[in-house]
């Protein structure tokens, strides 16, 4: 399928030149969404996954139908101050400022193999944050998945030797 012709590219947002890639567009079209789960699932299934880690909030909305499809556990990466139980955190760059991203202490269990699943790769920064936690917590992450990759930032090199699927590429 090809996943570019549900992703709507919205110019200059939220700032002149950023070419927005919008996948509500894709959600809301139902085949097309469940396609995209069912081939990130097959990505997956050959990296021996424990459990799945999505960054708030979009990696909820490609991590949580994945944790479904293939019984795995799902794991809420979450902004700071949002997690009711003890957690650790972790700061983050952003274009137009920081940010931080925080996981329950008991989420991942130490060895437990993880697959982070999130909406985008772009800079690779969310990612390398969530990246930080789950290691920090004794998991090993074993791949990344993604709708969308904007492969000109970069993201992918961020992330070292860890496979990365992207169902659309710019």
């Amino acid at each position: 399928m090809n996943f570019k012709e549900y992703i709507r590219v919205i110019p200059d947002y939220p700032q002149p030149g950023i070419r927005f890639k919008d996948i509500t567009t894709l959600l809301q079209d139902g085949a097309a969404y469940r396609a995209a789960i069912d081939e990130l699932a097959e990505f997956a299934k050959q990296h021996d996954i424990e459990v799945i880690a999505g960054p708030e909030a979009r990696g909820f909305v490609v991590g949580t139908p994945l944790s479904y499809a293939l019984e795995k556990g799902f794991v809420p990466v979450r902004k700071a101050n949002k997690l009711p139980y003890k957690s650790i955190q972790a700061d983050y760059s952003l274009e137009y400022g920081k940010d931080s991203l925080a996981m329950h202490v008991d989420a991942i269990k130490p060895g437990q193999r993880v697959l982070i699943a999130d909406d985008l790769l772009a800079t690779g920064g969310t990612i390398a944050t969530t990246i930080k936690l789950i290691e920090e917590l004794g998991g090993v992450v074993v791949a990344a998945a993604f709708f969308i990759e904007l492969s000109y930032l970069e993201g992918r090199k961020v992330l070292g030797d860890i496979p990365v699927h992207s169902l659309v590429q710019y």
